[in-house]
Parts: structure tokens; sequence; C-alpha cells
């Protein structure tokens, strides 16, 4: 069973993700060229694939998990529920050998909070272009982040 703590942080990070990323049964490529499915699933994918709702559901589901494991295995302080769900969709967009070397992380594992929430917004580039949609993301993950700073009851 989910503890309720799990639950609070699961039910943000997948708000988050599903509207950062947008839902699509058919593969695409994704800003850079990369083949994309469901909520930014990337892994295996191949333009022409097709899947179902209740897949990409299933799928976001999993990948919220996976990435939030690996946000929690590299970070070395308690973390509000907010800063977990921003941090597991930062990572679940640029991957988690770029969380876990990136300044943000380091500034984090300082004991930095509100540093490491304004990293966020230095990674709106995807291959040298700056883009509108990551520049309105991170903005909202900084804001997720931010928001949870003050939070002291409510640790994972």
């Amino acid at each position: 069973m989910t503890s309720p703590s799990k639950k609070t942080w699961l039910a943000l990070v997948l708000s988050a993700l599903a509207s950062f990323e947008g839902m699509r049964t058919v593969a695409y490529l994704d800003p850079v060229g990369v083949p994309t499915i469901c909520f930014g699933y990337t892994y295996g994918v191949e333009i022409g694939d097709t899947t179902t709702p209740e897949r990409c559901d299933a799928l976001l589901l999993d990948e919220a998990i996976r990435f939030g494991l690996a946000v929690s295995n590299s970070v070395a302080v308690p973390l509000s529920h907010e800063e977990q769900a921003a941090y597991t969709s930062f990572a679940y967009n640029v991957g988690t050998g770029a969380f876990k070397s990136s300044t943000l992380l380091r500034k984090l594992n300082a004991g930095d909070h509100r540093g490491a929430c304004n990293e966020l917004t230095r990674w709106v580039y995807a291959k040298g272009i700056k883009l509108p949609g990551l520049v309105k993301r991170r903005a909202e993950e900084r804001e997720l982040c931010l928001s949870g700073l003050n939070d002291a009851n409510t640790k994972i």
C-alpha cells in the first residue's frame, strides 16, 4: 500500500508531468527529433507506433515512480513533496544522468534548497536552442519547488 505521504508526492508529479508533456497515442518527433509517445515517453519508440490512453497512463505512473526513485537516491537532504515532484519532473525531462551531474543537485545536497530550485530555470535549451515550452515548464517547476520550501511538516 502506498503511504499518504507518497500519494501526495505522486499526485503532484503525475499532475505536473501530464500537464507539461501532454498525451499523444501516436508517436511523433519531439522538438529535437526524438521519437516520442504518450506523456513524453521515448524508450524504444519508433515513428508509426501507436498505443492506448490506458497504456499511456500506466507508462506515466511507472516512469514517475522510476524517476522519483532516481531523484530520491541522488539527494542527500530531506525534500518536501513539492521539491520531490519538481525535481522528478525535471529529471523525467532531461534524464537522470543530467540530473545527477547538475549544479542543481550539488546545491541541493549542500543544503541550498532555494539555490537548487532557482537552477531549474537555467535548463531551457535543447540542442542549443532556447525553447519557449521549456522556459514555461522550468518556471512552473521552479514555482512548485519553491512552494515546498516553507512546508516543514511534509517531508518524504
